[in-house]
This record gives C-alpha cells, structure tokens and sequence, in this order.
C-alpha cells in the first residue's frame, strides 16, 4: 500500500497518521510512505505509482491534496483510499469515509469500493483538472484564493472566517455569465457541485450524488453583502437551499463564460481563472469506502 503524506501537518494530524500506519502493520499489510516537498508532489507521486501498478495509493490530506492525488491515478486500475486529515474533509464526509484511526485502517484493509465520476474543469489554455466534490465561481473562490495559507494551518478553518470578511468588504459581486447545457444564464455565485455537501458537513445540493453521471450547478442569483452574510448564516442550518434565489440544476455542462480572470476553486484550492468549462469525467474513480 502507497501512502502520500504531507510532513507539514500538525501534531495530532501526525499522531492519527501513525496510528493507523500501525494498525496497517498490525493487519500484515506493508505501507510504503512518501512526503511531499512542493506544490504537484502529491499528484506526481500517485502518477508514479499508479505507473508501477500500485493496487491501492492512500492520501493523508484533505480535499485539496485527495483530489491532487485522485488527478496523478485518474485512468488508471489503482484504488484511491484517504486518511482525513484536513480542515473541512468534504469529500470524506460526503462518502460517510472513517475519522477513527482503527476504523480507517480497518476499511482500507478490507479494500471496498465505491465508484465515483468526478468533475472536469476545462480552461481556455487547454488544461483540465478533476475534481472530486465541487467546484466554485464567485465569492467563495475569492475567499479561496486570498486565503493566508499559514494562518489556516495555525487556526484551520479560522482562517477561512478571517478572509471571507476580509472579502465582504473587498469583493464586488460581478455578474457571472453561465450557459447550462448551452442555455444561457447569469449568476452572481455559480457552484457545480457532484455531492451533496459543501463546507463541511453542510447540505447545498439534497439531489447531488458522486456516482451520479453529470452535477448540480448551484445558482445564487443575488449577489452583494447581505446575500453573502444570509448565505453564510443559512449554511450550517442547513437553508440555503431554500435562500430566495437559490437554485440547483442537474446539468451535464456548465461554462463560465465571463468576466474573464475570475478565480476558480476546486475541492479547496486555486485551480484557474475563468473562463471555464465544467463537466463530468468519462472515466470513474474507485474509492475505498467503509464495509
């Protein structure tokens, strides 16, 4: 068993790691670790591994470092198993994955699976990159993409309240031009989400599934700072759903067509600037999930 980890997470994370790296030896199962050094490592090093033919390669991170790995194995026969270990752990709470750290080793020992089609981002320089739970225009990848990165690993999720009012007094809201399926639409936050959870354990999409064909392009139609305080409010109550404005639309296309230079979040993390094409892979991704 492959297993990527990134040195610089914090002391309990590390201590997590290491219980279930024994609880692995324990089982009789051989864990080979690498770390990361740099930003790409992780997507690399499943890459190579997924080239040698590794069976199972397992990430210790969160959305942003799953979903780096998901890229370096995509078409490939190799299992993709997680460790959660980041701020949010959207995706792991989206397959109802293990915290506990026997509990986590005892499911990538069993190896079950559950098959999951992620998202594919398409920019205009021709780069595309999958993503595993969501991807955002708007307001949140404004936060996204100013947020300290050292001040999330000193206060986790602190650091994403610090910068999203940072970005209520800084962003403008601009009017996003969309086309669902080729149809045109506008927006001032479009999110195109394959799961129904966004945030955390929070439920933007209730029709939204991984191993549902297409996604759900979640509209917020009023943009501003009191839509954003009420979204933010309504999220963790489990509301914005039923936000005025608010709406979720199976589609199996969505372009991001303008303003260009608009940053553009995925699972987490920076991935480019509008415009943007969104779809779903062809290829699926096999997940190690709980017996």
């Amino acid at each position: 068993m492959f297993l990527i980890v990134n040195p610089a997470a914090g002391s309990r994370r590390r201590r997590r790691l290491e219980r279930v790296v024994a609880a692995l030896s324990d089982a009789g199962i051989r864990v080979t670790l690498a770390e990361t050094v740099a930003p790409g490592d992780a997507e690399r090093l499943a890459r190579e591994a997924a080239t040698r033919g590794a069976r199972v390669v397992v990430t210790a991170g969160g959305d942003g470092t799953i979903a780096e790995v998901a890229n370096g194995i995509a078409g490939s026969n190799t299992l993709l198993g997680v460790i959660p270990t980041g701020t949010a752990n959207v995706f792991a709470h989206e397959l109802g994955l293990p915290f506990a750290p026997a509990a986590i080793a005892a499911s990538l020992a069993a190896a079950r699976t559950r098959t999951v089609l992620p998202g594919l981002a398409r920019f205009a320089d021709g780069r595309e990159r999958l993503f595993l739970q969501m991807l955002g225009v708007g307001f949140d990848a404004a936060v996204v993409a100013a947020l300290d990165t050292a001040l999330k690993r000193r206060i986790g999720k602190g650091a994403y309240v610090v910068e999203t009012l940072r970005q209520l007094a800084a962003w403008r809201f601009p009017r996003l031009a969309l086309a669902l399926d080729g149809a045109p639409a506008e927006a001032a936050q479009v999110i195109a989400t394959k799961g129904r959870l966004y945030g955390g354990r929070f439920v933007i999409a209730p029709g939204a599934s991984p191993d549902r064909p297409g996604l759900v392009a979640c509209l917020f139609e009023q943009g501003g700072l009191w839509a954003a305080l009420l979204a933010g409010l309504a999220l963790p109550l489990g509301l914005v759903p039923r936000l005025p404005g608010f709406a979720a639309r199976p589609v199996g296309r969505l372009d991001v067509l303008g303003p260009p230079g608009l940053p553009v979040q995925a699972d987490g993390d920076l991935i480019g600037r509008t415009p943007v094409t969104v779809g779903a892979m062809a290829a699926s991704l096999e997940v190690i999930v709980p017996a």
